[in-house]
Order: C-alpha cells, then sequence, then structure tokens
C-alpha cells in the first residue's frame, strides 16, 4: 500500500468521525480500548491490536506516559484500519514502535503522523522556522514522529529538508 492510499485512509476516516483524537475515534468507531500495566523496562510491550470473533480491540501499556500512550493508540488505529483483514485472530504487538524494517509498522507509522499532526499545522511550524525539536514540543508529539512526517510531507513534494529519526524511538527508558 503507498503513502497516498494511507493519506487518504486518514482523510475519509476524519471526514466520516469529525474527529482525530485517537481515544474517541476508538470509540466511534467501536474499537474496544484497554489499558493493562505491562510494566516500564526496556523491551516492555507498548500495545497492541487483537481482532477476534468480530469484535476489534487496542491494548496499551497503562504503565507508560500518557503523552506516549496517545502516540501508541493512534499507531495502533493504524493496524486497524489499515491492516484488520491481515490480522485475523492474531495481534499486532508493538514491543518497538515505529520500527521501519516492517513495512506494516511503517504503515501504521505513516497513519499515525497523518492523525497526529495535520499538514497545515505542521507546515505553519516549518514557515515560521521551527525546527524538529520545537515543532514536536509545539504539537506535543515525540521529535521522532516529527520527523517521519517530515519525511512523508517531502515525498508528497514538499521542499522540506530530511530528517533523521530512530526506528527505536519509542523503547521505553531511552
Amino acid at each position: 500500500m503507498n503513502m497516498d492510499y494511507i493519506c487518504r485512509e486518514v482523510e475519509k476516516l476524519k471526514k466520516k468521525y469529525h474527529e482525530t483524537d485517537p481515544f474517541k475515534l476508538c470509540e466511534d468507531m467501536g474499537i474496544i480500548l484497554l489499558h493493562t500495566p505491562m510494566g516500564t523496562y526496556p523491551g516492555a510491550c507498548k500495545g497492541f491490536f487483537l481482532t477476534q470473533s468480530r469484535k476489534r480491540s487496542i491494548t496499551i501499556n497503562s504503565d507508560l506516559p500518557e503523552s506516549l500512550q496517545r502516540i501508541i493508540v493512534t499507531h495502533e488505529l493504524g493496524h486497524a484500519v489499515l491492516h484488520a483483514k491481515a490480522v485475523g485472530v492474531k495481534a499486532f504487538h508493538d514491543f518497538e514502535l515505529f520500527d521501519s524494517t516492517s513495512l506494516m509498522e511503517y504503515e501504521a507509522n505513516i497513519f499515525a503522523t497523518q492523525i497526529a499532526l495535520p499538514d497545515d499545522d505542521f507546515l505553519e511550524l516549518v514557515e515560521h522556522g521551527y525546527d524538529v525539536q520545537q515543532i514536536a514540543d509545539a504539537m506535543y508529539s515525540d521529535v521522532n514522529l516529527v520527523a517521519l512526517k517530515a519525511d512523508t510531507l517531502i515525498s508528497q513534494v514538499y521542499r522540506l529538508r530530511s530528517q533523521k529519526y530512530k526506528n527505536d524511538f519509542l523503547r521505553y527508558g531511552h
């Protein structure tokens, strides 16, 4: 699946539900959201999406900071929207979110940037000369998610400098 497809799916979702808050989207979409303590040690599961008996659920690690939980829910929504048919009764277990070595993880990451970081808001900050860290702070996000958003916009013909980001940036404790 290509970036244009992912962007169209996000736009359809925003238009249908008039919402970008991942917690409210879960409720509106009938996705059960569960909060379960899973630890804060390196390698702890951050969250996962599961479909079983036609019921969809996202479980997030309640031991993580709320800002990180928001990113994780948005990422898992990406799996729910983009990969629902591929999941079946299997789960996407995210131990290292935003791992670009997996195509499905990369696609869920792109989905998350499109929901969490609206183009207009992002580009306005760029026009004001904000760097990646300043944009992350202003948008209450993670610098690596912002860098991925910049790369997404670059691929859509925006003239921005490519940004470096870590694939394992949501590994707790680093």
